[in-house]
């Protein structure tokens, strides 16, 4: 029976009938088995209400991870009908907010991150959310959009990775999530290594626009992944009694990471933040020394256009108007002028 069940669940990528991407049982000993949307609808169904367990007692309990795609229009409402999700999850579906945060609802923990695309390119917009309830026995995560960290994970358990509780699944998604956003944090740095190296040879060219998107992205990484620290506070010291010691610990850390990568962050926003300045006095200064030749040109073409002026008018008394060698005289005054004009002209900025 799981085979085919496997099987379905590697080739509906956007979901089946119910909207399921994937759904697997784990917790115990062996492999993790995959399972459709029928036959988690029968397990929860013959769940009933998970057992809550002291915390540190006792050995692990099998659970099953549901992964949804929310674009599928059977999702919200398969999850309605068999989950039996707390209200809080179904509310932060619909919750305008998408800053990261895990809090606690009555016995359930509601969970809301943010992730890179699949198919991430470095754009401030290539990032979604993905919202999880966790209980002792059930995991329910939902996306709108293929995620980068939620979908190295679902390979990892394909390929027969087995957390040992359903609080160590989000542990290891958000671990994930941390090891991707590590990932953007060294592609980032690449990228502003290669302006760097053109800003000191002087080949910025159209590529400095760049580093206004690459800042944009950190800005809008670092607002929607850090995590709230009043909620997670307030869920590691009180947690669920089903949460055991090593568990809650454990969450502890991942968090620890992220703000590890969300301080990395921080110092690229710094260094962005100097190479604009450094681009920009760059801009200013090619600026003022076109201005500056402008200026040059101007005052050494001023004499001619004044006296080309005078000499062309059209009334008597023009002077060497008659003189056989007025032409040359002219160019001569010219000629000795226009030197005169240039070292007034120059003379300020070598003085400088």
């Amino acid at each position: 029976m799981n085979a085919p069940a496997a099987s379905t669940a590697g080739q509906n990528y956007g979901g089946d009938a119910a909207g399921l991407i994937c759904g697997y049982r784990m917790g115990t000993l062996g492999a993790p088995q995959a399972i459709d949307s029928v036959e988690a609808a029968q397990w929860l169904q013959s769940l009933g209400q998970p057992p809550a367990i002291p915390a540190g007692d006792g050995e692990a309990l099998p659970f099953v991870w549901l992964h949804f795609n929310l674009s599928h229009t059977q999702a919200v409402r398969w999850m309605e009908r068999h989950a039996g999700l707390p209200d809080a999850f179904f509310e932060a579906l619909k919750d305008g907010s998408h800053s990261t945060r895990i809090e606690r609802d009555d016995d359930t923990l509601i969970a809301v991150l943010n992730d890179a695309h699949f198919d991430f390119a470095f754009e401030p917009f290539d990032i979604a959310t993905l919202w999880i309830s966790v209980a002792p026995q059930l995991v329910v995560t939902a996306r709108a959009h293929p995620l980068r960290s939620v979908d190295a994970l679902r390979t990892a358990v394909r390929n027969g990775h087995s957390p040992r509780s359903s609080v160590a699944l989000l542990e290891q998604l958000m671990r994930t999530q941390a090891g991707g956003l590590v990932d953007i944090v060294r592609g980032v740095t690449q990228r502003i290594d290669r302006i760097e190296d053109e800003l000191l040879a002087s080949r910025l060219d159209h590529k400095r626009a760049r580093l206004g998107v690459l800042r944009r992205l950190l800005v809008r990484l670092q607002r929607l992944l850090a995590p709230e620290p009043a909620a997670l506070f307030r869920l590691l010291q009180n947690p669920p009694a089903w949460m055991g010691a090593e568990d809650a610990q454990e969450l502890r850390d991942s968090t620890e990471e992220f703000s590890v990568v969300l301080r990395d962050m921080q110092g690229l926003q710094e260094r962005i933040k100097l190479l604009q300045e450094e681009v920009a006095a760059n801009v200013q200064e090619a600026n003022s020394r076109s201005l500056f030749v402008l200026t040059v040109v101007t005052v050494l073409a001023l004499p001619i256009n004044i006296l080309t002026g005078l000499l062309g008018m059209n009334v008597g008394g023009v002077p060497l108007a008659d003189s056989p060698h007025g032409f040359w005289i002219i160019v001569g005054l010219l000629v000795v002028f226009m030197p005169v004009a240039a070292w007034i002209a120059l003379r300020g900025p070598r003085d400088q």
